[in-house]
Formats: C-alpha cells, structure tokens, sequence
C-alpha cells in the first residue's frame, strides 16, 4: 500500500512534456487495461477510450483546448467519449454480453435488465449523456492511478471545445461525446513550473469526516 501511495505523491499534472520520450506499449496496454477493467453504473461501460497517437490530429486539436501544448507533446493523448444516449441496444448489447461470458442466464439479472430498459431510453438525451459522462471519470481515475504506478505521466484536461474535438476524431457519427482528455508521456526535464513545488491536499481533518 505505500509503494500506491509513493506513487500518487510521485504524479502530478505535468505541463510540460518531453516529445522525444515515447511511452512503451506495454505500459499504455496496462494503463487502458486498467480503465476497462473500472467500476460503472450497472456494468454497462457506457464510454469508450480513443487513443491519439496521429500528431497532425491532435495538433488540430490544440487550437480548441487553449493552446495548450501537452496534447502534442506527449506521447499518447487518450479522448474519454461517453455514449451520447442510452438506447435498448446499448443496454441489451452489455446484458447479452454477462450472459454469454458467463454461461448462463440469470432471472434476477433479467429483472434487472427489464427494469433499466423501463427507465433509461425513455429519459432524455441530455440526461443520459450526463450520467454516461460520470462513468468516464471513474475510468479516468483509474487510469491517473495505473499510470502513476507505471511511472507515466499524465494530465487530466477538461479544457477543450467538446464540440469541436468530436467533430476531429469523427465522434459523433459513432454516438459518442468528448468528456475529458489525458496525454501520457514523460515530464520534461526543465520548463515545467509545477513539477518541482510541494504537492498540498487539504488536511485529512478538514477532507475526511468519520462517522461511527
């Protein structure tokens, strides 16, 4: 447990790449695992994972995410892209996929099944997009983890034009929507103002209430 903890005061969000350092495979392949194999409501993964490795792509992406330099410099940018709706689809996809791994069909499971196909797809666009893009963020925390543990750097980005990078990366057609983005690669030996100041968290007094 301390070598985790090691690790997350390690991390911090790197402003500035070195673009000669490329992240090996291996290490991306254990960061992406990690995001699949992530909590979400229901089981149902209602995101997917676009992995940007296209440099003239994600230069195109920079002028609509304040310009900012990480997305280019790095060695890999991962787009979190939630489902821009939940449809009977969608959600028969993921059950039919529990029943055929696991070999068998279970009625309470079905119960289940029938009860968000009587909830979801009637509730509007908007709202489901929203509960789908809460899910990314629990993938993004367990990539923020796995990469500190891979020592790879990361910076969470919620600064960009959804709108503009879906229509780059082709996101819409596919029923997805942009939610935040992660370049990975490794920190720059000079030039980033952040990397050598002391990591502060709010005391665990202040963060953390304890009730027995």
């Amino acid at each position: 447990m301390s070598d985790l903890l090691q690790d997350l005061q390690w991390r911090y969000a790197t402003k500035k790449f070195d673009s000669s350092k490329v992240v090996s495979q291996d290490k991306v392949d254990f960061i992406l695992e990690a995001i699949r194999l992530s909590a979400s409501s229901s089981g149902l993964q209602p995101y997917e994972v676009i992995v940007v490795t296209n440099k003239e792509i994600r230069q195109q992406i920079v002028p609509h995410a304040w310009g900012q330099q990480q997305i280019t410099d790095a060695s890999h940018l991962l787009v979190f892209a939630a489902w821009d709706n939940y449809t009977a689809e969608r959600i028969n996809m993921m059950f039919d996929l529990v029943n055929e791994q696991r070999g068998s069909i279970n009625q309470g499971w079905e119960d289940y099944r029938n009860m968000l196909l009587n909830a979801y797809p009637g509730r509007d666009a908007q709202t489901n997009f929203e509960h789908a893009a809460r899910q990314a963020y629990i993938g993004l925390g367990s990539a923020l983890i796995a990469a500190a543990d891979a020592k790879v750097d990361s910076t969470p980005m919620e600064g960009f034009t959804p709108d503009e990078v879906d229509a780059i990366l082709g996101l819409r057609e596919k029923g997805l929507r942009s939610v935040v983005m992660l370049p990975l690669g490794y920190r720059a030996d000079d030039g980033d103002w952040l990397v050598n100041l002391k990591k502060v968290r709010r005391s665990d007094e202040d963060f953390i209430t304890q009730v027995a």
